[in-house]
């Protein structure tokens, strides 16, 4: 049904790109969305969970639950150990007593206890989500299904995401013995690169109540960034209105090795095709669902 509510676990490394504060933004704003938890990941997670907190509370959400989770990757170096936006969140009212790695288990908990009723949104690098399916490698199976905003698919090269914990990636992508999600769909550089604003025009249209701390967050984005891309938020409003996008079915894998760590490899072998990846968007209908949504 149209007014029917998805339940959606948002996991994001807030606090480095400006866009998962906007997508957080939009997923509070979104009355088909019941936001289940928000869970952080990478450097400072306490940090960015306090700046999630800062946005659940403005929007009169203090009731979302909201754990840190992972603070380094697998096995590379950190490739973003702090959060440079956290450090203007001032005297915004935010939980303050967050404890590094609780994300797991609540991940865990909250799509046991919800079984097949969980979109598990992931937006940041995939460490939390590495360490939850290596926890409980059923899990997958129990989703409804799996969202990232991920990947480079059809053009050689590498997303952040991706390359930032490429052994996390490679295990999310079904490199492990984890069950696979009913739906796995990524959301790459190929459609949201084609979904960016200005600075000048982000900060005439961002007039929103739940892009209140967003607005101090873009402004330490902008000190080194003319734009914002709105990778996030594309791949949190196709849980709602997936037909912005088109789509092709087929498989991925992710490289582990140089020269070519953190590439992901899309195919499209003639059967076993798990993995769904965006191959097209259609960017008005996209800025028109969001600016709908978020007023």
């Amino acid at each position: 049904m149209a007014d029917e509510k998805t339940k959606v676990l948002f996991d994001t490394d807030i606090g480095s790109d400006i866009d998962d504060a906007v997508a957080l933004a939009y997923l509070l704003s979104e009355p088909r969305c019941e936001l289940v938890g928000v869970t952080t990941v990478s450097g400072q997670p306490c940090l960015r969970a306090e700046m999630a907190s800062a946005m659940c509370i403005n929007a009169g959400r203090d009731d979302v639950p909201i754990h840190a989770g992972a603070e380094k990757p697998l096995f590379v170096p950190n490739g973003q150990p702090e959060a440079p936006q956290a450090a203007v969140l001032g005297d915004r009212k935010r939980r303050k007593d967050f404890q590094g790695g609780s994300a797991i288990e609540f991940m865990r908990r909250t799509i046991r206890e919800n079984p097949g009723e969980i979109t598990l949104l992931a937006v940041g690098p995939f460490t939390n989500l590495a360490l939850l399916f290596a926890a409980d490698p059923e899990v997958p199976s129990l989703l409804k299904q799996l969202v990232l905003m991920a990947g480079k698919f059809f053009a050689p090269g590498w997303e952040w995401n991706v390359y930032v914990d490429p052994h996390a990636s490679a295990i999310v992508y079904g490199a492990g013995t984890q069950s696979r999600p009913p739906r796995h769909v990524s959301y790459g550089l190929d459609v949201t690169t084609r979904c960016q604003l200005p600075a000048d025009e982000c900060r005439q249209r961002f007039t929103a109540k739940a892009l209140g701390p967003v607005r101090d967050f873009a402004e330490v984005w902008f000190k080194h960034r003319p734009v914002i891309t709105f990778h996030d938020p594309l791949a949190a409003a196709c849980i709602f209105q997936p037909d912005i996008c088109q789509y092709k079915p087929g498989r991925v894998e992710v490289s582990t090795n140089p020269p070519t760590l953190g590439y992901s490899v899309f195919t499209e072998p003639k059967d076993d095709r798990p993995h769904t990846v965006a191959c097209s968007v259609d960017s008005e209908a996209f800025f028109q669902r969001y600016f709908d949504i978020v007023k």
